[in-house]
């Protein structure tokens, strides 16, 4: 079973309508306590420059951004293979634009 960790960015089965795509996890590593589940915040190509996209150029990663309004928990089932992984100066923005989506302290 794969174990995602936080900062990976892995290709995930997101189901018929959202496709297979890079996602980052940004969810604490599970224990065997845990349910199987990950939550991640899908890669896309298909920007539209909100302010909850937030852009990382990696050389693992085609030109988009990751779309917080579109973050989810993903069975670890799910989790094709690890394609790479983001520093935590690349993870800042990302967190931030989190805690701006959920309105919680920090935005």
């Amino acid at each position: 079973m794969n174990r995602p960790r936080r900062g990976e960015v892995w290709i995930v089965d997101l189901g018929l309508a959202a496709k297979v795509r890079p996602c980052l996890v940004v969810s604490i590593p599970i224990t065997d306590a845990d349910r199987v589940l990950a939550t991640v915040v899908p890669h896309t190509t298909s920007v539209q420059a909100t302010r909850y996209e937030v852009v990382v150029r990696r050389r693992f990663l085609k030109p988009g951004a990751f779309d917080v309004q579109n973050m989810a928990s993903v069975p670890c089932g799910k989790f094709i293979r690890r394609i790479g992984e983001l520093t935590g100066s690349e993870m800042k923005p990302i967190e931030m634009t989190i805690l701006l989506w959920l309105g919680l302290p920090g935005s």
